[in-house]
């Protein structure tokens, strides 16, 4: 019998927190960034999760080889404060790489939502994000994550054209009907995409369930889920298991037995001899797709809905939303490494997903993520931050005008000071040739005149000469 694929994936990112920015910081200080709170978060989920949960995945590569495999999206921002507070946890993802168990994935870099706003944009994170990942791991991805499984039929296009074959999304209700999550389908616009969609029964069961003793199915054992994950795909290919990194003693702490579980699964699951681990390249070459799937309006992972309105679902995310993508093109005419920076960060989805209003249950989740006190609050601080960076790019630009400006007038300025500099050599030269040609007129004048006495001298000389001689020949004939 062929075996049933399980993929596994988890998501990996860590936003740039901004600082406590007021109005009147605006046009005075340009230092937007908590970096006490980014370090002290970053340093604890490190401890908590992605220094144990790599320990935890090699160790597990160890023992069953090839048999378990993991694939990861890291996004740009996580690995920047990776860099700077917990290096440790890239060595651990560059110790992974090496086992080829474990595929790395392409998202944007910035964590960000640009394939809602700006194609440009968009295709420049991607392969910012594809390149430090090549750098960093030596691995070039070749599937597709976008942030928050974003997905519609235009964005999988632009994924296609980038050159990715593969790409996950969520396996949302609305939009599946009737089908099941556990196949591989492709865009609709491009065939040639293949998409793998989350199981999210099955992936929340651990992501959010899993401590939850109000849940009739708590504890989770391992066995219990192995059998769930058996009878859900018995007719099925493939069963997706998405969810974040942080899941693994950040979300679902130590405590809780998340480790424990994660340990024991894949005895489990490879017990039953009717599944296989695989990452997204290998399920797409194993599995043909069987359908497209028609996705007209963005999707994502996120809340009840499992569409986009966790980042732009009020007017206030809106507004945010609009006005900092209205920069790109200036920030890009700039190219300054600050503002390039700035404009990274503030593009990260978590800033709007603060933002958001909603009650409820997925209220609860907001609230469990977001630094600040309300939505409201969250909306002034990166508003004041915002307006800050606008103002400087504004100037910048400007600035960049007039020395551009500058620039153009400067050769035509040299241009007429050489022509006057060549006109007053000339006038020289011409001045000099006059005195020149007037002392040369004054010598031949000069020489006319003592030619002209000599002249006279001669005739005066011959005239007495002759009239000596004259009066000698008088006094003879006397």
């Amino acid at each position: 019998m062929d075996k049933k694929t399980l993929c596994l994936y988890f998501q990996v990112h860590q936003p740039v927190r901004l600082r406590k920015y007021h109005f009147f910081d605006i046009g005075k200080s340009h230092d937007y960034y908590d970096d006490f709170a980014n370090r002290t978060i970053t340093q604890k989920v490190a401890q908590r999760c992605y220094i144990p949960a790599n320990k935890m995945m090699l160790e597990l590569i160890k023992k069953y080889g090839k048999n378990f495999k993991v694939s990861f999206s890291i996004s740009g921002l996580a690995i920047e404060q990776f860099e700077k507070y917990a290096p440790e946890v890239i060595d651990g993802f560059k110790a992974l790489a090496k086992t080829g168990c474990v595929e790395f994935l392409a998202e944007t870099y910035s964590h960000s939502l640009a394939s809602l706003a700006d194609e440009k944009e968009f295709n420049t994170q991607v392969k910012q994000h594809a390149e430090l990942m090549k750098k960093l791991l030596g691995y070039t991805p070749v599937s597709f994550r976008n942030t928050e499984l974003i997905y519609s039929d235009k964005i999988g296009e632009m994924v296609a054209r980038m050159g990715y074959t593969t790409m996950l999304t969520e396996g949302a209700k609305h939009i599946l009907g009737w089908k099941s999550p556990n196949y591989v389908y492709t865009n609709s616009l491009n065939p040639k995409l293949r998409l793998l969609l989350k199981n999210f029964r099955l992936s929340d069961d651990i992501a959010f369930r899993f401590s939850d003793r109000s849940w009739g199915e708590w504890p989770l054992t391992a066995e219990k889920y192995t059998g769930w994950l058996t009878e859900a795909v018995k007719n099925e290919d493939v069963i997706n298991l998405f969810m974040d990194y942080e899941t693994l003693g950040e979300h679902q702490p130590e405590d809780t037995g998340i480790f424990a579980f994660m340990r024991s699964l894949p005895e489990q699951v490879l017990a039953t001899s009717a599944f296989e681990f695989l990452t997204p390249r290998e399920v797409v070459a194993k599995h043909q797709p069987v359908a497209p799937l028609n996705v007209p309006f963005p999707i994502s992972w996120a809340d009840e809905e499992r569409d986009l309105t966790a980042w732009l679902g009020n007017e206030l995310q809106m507004e945010a939303f609009e006005e900092l993508y209205k920069t790109r093109d200036k920030v890009k005419a700039l190219d300054d490494p600050e503002i390039n920076y700035d404009y990274k960060c503030l593009q990260a989805s978590d800033h709007f997903y603060y933002m958001c209003t909603k009650l409820f249950s997925d209220g609860i989740v907001h609230e469990y993520f977001t630094p600040y006190d309300s939505p409201y609050e969250a909306f002034i601080n990166y508003m004041n931050v915002l307006s800050d960076f606008i103002a400087q790019v504004d100037e910048k630009t400007e600035n960049a005008a007039k020395g551009k400006k500058k620039l153009k007038e400067e050769p035509k300025k040299e241009k007429k000071d050489i022509k006057k500099e060549r006109a007053g050599k000339k006038e020289v030269a011409a001045e000099v040739q006059a005195v020149e040609a007037e002392r040369k007129e004054q010598k031949l004048e000069k020489a006319a005149r003592k030619a002209e006495n000599e002249k006279i001298e001669t005739e005066v000389k011959n005239a007495r000469i002759d009239k000596s001689a004259k009066g000698t020949r008088r006094t003879t004939k006397k």
